[in-house]
């Protein structure tokens, strides 16, 4: 492929969408979603032609990154795969505290691009918020509307409990997400509007 037909082809460049921040980060906008009786299924345990009674759910990524590293490779792909339920958690890549700092961009902006491609082809999407150290706050929550329903994870926080905090109180005052998705028990700190989801319901689909 010549530079100028990388230079046309969207899947390269990453560009169609509106970005925020100092990266330009793809935006996910903010959509309404009934979360009165929010369930949740891991991508995983998703299926092409799913039944009816998992499709009323919501797909979530907190799982290895190998497992879903496609929806951004060939997003087309999959795009009929997910499509079929009810809405999608924005795809968690890893934001590590141990990885090189342009390694937790990279990932932010996959999660964004994902989202807004996704919202950009009719579906229903909740962006998932991760961080790591204060380093990462200068992009991690960049990429989301304000006042948005958001999804974090508690899984594996409980020993890093104070570095979690430090991130989720920033997020509070940059996104003022109208909710808050919580995969896993929620600690006692956290304020705001959340609602929380049982990891291992998430796990019980019906085949």
């Amino acid at each position: 492929m010549t530079g100028k037909n990388m230079r046309a082809n969207p899947l390269f460049m990453r560009n169609s969408y509106e970005g925020q921040g100092r990266w330009n980060i793809p935006l996910v906008r903010k959509q309404e979603i009934d979360i009165s009786a929010i369930s949740l299924i891991a991508c995983s345990d998703t299926r092409s032609k799913d039944n009816d009674l998992n499709r009323a759910n919501g797909v979530h990524f907190f799982v290895d990154d190998y497992r879903f590293e496609g929806i951004y490779t060939n997003p087309k792909r999959t795009l009929e795969k997910y499509g079929q339920y009810a809405f999608l958690l924005t795809p968690d890549f890893s934001t590590y505290a141990d990885m090189d700092l342009w390694r937790q961009l990279e990932s932010v902006a996959k999660n964004r691009w994902v989202g807004a491609y996704w919202q950009d082809n009719g579906l229903t999407v909740i962006p998932t918020i991760s961080w790591s150290t204060p380093r990462s706050f200068d992009f991690c929550f960049d990429g989301v509307e304000q006042n948005a329903i958001v999804a974090v994870s508690t899984l594996g926080c409980k020993r890093s409990k104070l570095q979690f905090m430090r991130g989720y109180d920033v997020m509070l005052d940059k996104v003022n997400p109208e909710a808050i998705v919580c995969f896993g028990d929620p600690l006692p700190e956290m304020e705001g509007n959340i609602v929380k989801v049982d990891y291992r319901a998430s796990r019980k689909v019906v085949r």
